[in-house]
């Protein structure tokens, strides 16, 4: 039975665990897409990817990582031939390519107008739905919870509110 201000995941307690083991579980199993993609420049967009298959355990191929983002078509360009949605697309493929079973998205539109933020939630979706990778949406950006199985709230750092979300919408019908 979990203990209040424990992190519990896949039986693991994380919170009991050491610096070093939980070092070891988000390199094995959490995936992290940051709003302002931290993509090397002098990489392509395929060796930004490669990077994190390198130290995986059983990594996905860094182009079939492309293509889930729809990204394939640019892998040899570098990040600044591409546009702010295609970086933060091949920052996606670079999270997803080490197959993670947690997917943290921080802010992953916060940078991008909305066009190009409904490809890159799109991109989110179909990982989450493909890969059946849970997927977390750090966001102020209260529309995009309507694309939600479960919104949590947080107010000053504790959780306000948890709700299940049974009229689900994509990502091409949100409009902020």
């Amino acid at each position: 039975m979990p203990t209040s201000g424990s992190v519990h995941y896949h039986r693991n307690e994380l919170t009991a665990a050491t610096d070093a083991d939980r070092t070891r579980y988000r390199r094995d199993h959490v995936g992290f897409v940051f709003q302002f993609y931290n993509l090397i420049p002098s990489l392509t967009a395929r060796e930004n990817v490669e990077l994190i298959t390198e130290i995986a355990k059983s990594p996905m191929d860094a182009m079939d990582a492309l293509d889930m983002v729809r990204m394939k078509d640019r892998a040899n360009h570098f990040p600044a031939q591409l546009s702010g949605g295609e970086q933060q697309r091949v920052a996606i493929a670079r999270a997803i390519a080490k197959n993670p079973t947690v997917l943290l998205c921080d802010e992953p539109t916060g940078a991008l107008d909305v066009q190009t933020g409904i490809l890159v939630l799109e991109a989110i979706s179909r990982i989450n739905r493909e890969l059946g990778t849970t997927t977390a949406v750090i966001t102020h950006n209260a529309v995009i919870s309507q694309m939600a199985d479960r919104v949590i709230s947080l107010s000053d750092g504790m959780i306000a509110g948890i709700t299940d979300n049974s009229q689900r919408i994509q990502a091409s019908e949100l409009r902020w």
